[in-house]
């Protein structure tokens, strides 16, 4: 177990004479008994479906956690001091979302894409995995279809089979390196009768693409055609690495705004999803409308988390040199991964993201069956990422890794893949 040390940041005088706040995220913090599900749980190897306290399983030397999307960086100061100050008040009680909170999500789109939103369009919900479980049950009926694009973020199948839909996918291409959309397929799909959501995966997760505005127009225009309604998970959406540009599927064409549900989040944005905000944005009257009554139906209606809401709206207008920070940040993190996979683990190989802190490694190379490639990991490797088989069926021989670390902790977990690959 390392040591716990401070990751206070620090201040530059810039030659304007303002103050410009500067983030160490190479120290690091002992996340031991704050509760956290990263670092306090894992997987048993032999079953995925029984888990372990760490310590208790493992000891004291402990598997690195490269799993579940939350960053090992402190959140921006200004939202560490808004909550600081909101606790020491001692009354916790009911509370509503405020039109300053609206605002800054309104401008927060339109600054950082261009987006122009109005408030009376945003839903509150407590995250974006619960809201879309909502929406599968509000806009689907049992039986129907649900499209998604395998290897995709696993949440959605549980989403549409515990409400009784059918999941139906138009798997991803890898060309090259890259994966891209199989448009005829797609077309296929969404022609059935029986599909009538479609859940847009933007960027996507676990392999890293960020649409362009070409490829999201093509599937919006399918989705038109056949009647197909669309929900797009955009909680990534700000973690967008440079010379790449993010299309909010919402601000293509008011006719694709009009049959589109947008889930968006500061929670990964700036590493506060124990909060359990996030806001839905639909400018669809009557859909906003039918959303909002499943919402009602199940007790979740006007009523907010107090540090939610206030963490929400001072990231958003507090929060970007930090963003902008830790992005470069994580870049260099998958700099230092792509270098060192290319170099020491030929039997792997680095799909580039071109969004997220998450990477999908093909580990194909190595001649693993699925089982012995997460008993690598976790046995002999001792790390703990996501195995890509919960991505479904396409991500069998893959892992998705969490790179939103200090890099020595990145340095650790790669010197440890390439011993254990070393030693087969």
């Amino acid at each position: 177990m390392r040591p716990p040390v401070s990751c206070l940041p620090s201040h530059d005088q810039s030659q304007e004479g303002t103050i410009a706040m500067k983030y160490d995220f190479d120290r690091e913090i002992n996340r031991k008994e704050t509760q956290s599900a990263k670092w306090g749980v894992i997987q048993d190897p032999d079953n995925p479906s029984r888990w372990h306290a760490t310590d208790d399983y493992y000891g004291e030397e402990r598997v690195l956690p490269l799993w579940v999307a939350d960053m090992d960086f402190p959140a921006p100061q200004p939202v560490v001091d808004a909550l600081v100050r909101r606790a020491q008040h001692g009354i916790y009680g009911y509370t509503i979302r405020t039109a300053d909170h609206d605002r800054a999500v309104v401008d927060w789109m339109n600054r950082r894409h261009g987006w122009a939103i109005e408030p009376g369009w945003i839903v509150s919900t407590p995250g974006v995995v619960p809201a879309v479980n909502f929406l599968v049950r509000t806009f689907t009926q049992p039986g129907e279809k649900v499209l998604v694009q395998r290897p995709v973020y696993y949440p959605f199948f549980n989403a549409i089979e515990n409400n009784g839909a059918q999941i139906v996918s138009s798997s991803l291409i890898l060309e090259g390196g890259r994966y891209a959309m199989d448009f005829d397929d797609f077309e296929k799909k969404a022609a059935d009768p029986a599909t009538t959501l479609y859940i847009l995966c933007s960027p996507h997760n676990p392999v890293g693409r960020v649409w362009t505005r070409e490829e999201l127009i093509r599937v919006g225009e399918i989705c038109l055609k056949y009647r197909v309604l669309v929900v797009a998970d955009e909680i990534h959406a700000d973690l967008i690495y440079r010379g790449i540009t993010f299309t909010p599927f919402g601000a293509i064409s008011e006719d694709m705004a009009h049959n589109t549900l947008v889930c968006t989040a500061p929670s990964k944005t700036f590493n506060l999803a124990g909060l359990h905000t996030s806001n839905i944005i639909i400018s669809n009257d009557r859909l906003r409308h039918r959303f909002q009554q499943t919402l009602n139906s199940c007790g979740m209606g006007k009523w907010a988390s107090p540090f939610g809401v206030l963490a929400c709206e001072t990231a958003y207008r507090e929060g970007e040199p930090w963003l902008e920070q830790v992005m470069a940040y994580i870049e260099g993190n998958l700099d230092y991964l792509q270098g060192f996979i290319d170099k020491h683990v030929p039997g792997m190989r680095v799909i580039r993201p071109e969004g997220t802190y998450l990477v999908w490694l093909d580990c194909r190379g190595l001649g693993l069956d699925k089982w012995s490639l997460k008993h690598l990991m976790l046995r002999k490797a001792r790390i703990f990422p996501d195995e890509g088989f919960i991505f479904g069926p396409e991500g069998d021989g893959f892992e998705r890794i969490n790179i939103a670390c200090p890099r020595s902790i990145l340095q650790d977990a790669l010197t440890r893949i390439r011993r254990a690959v070393d030693a087969l």
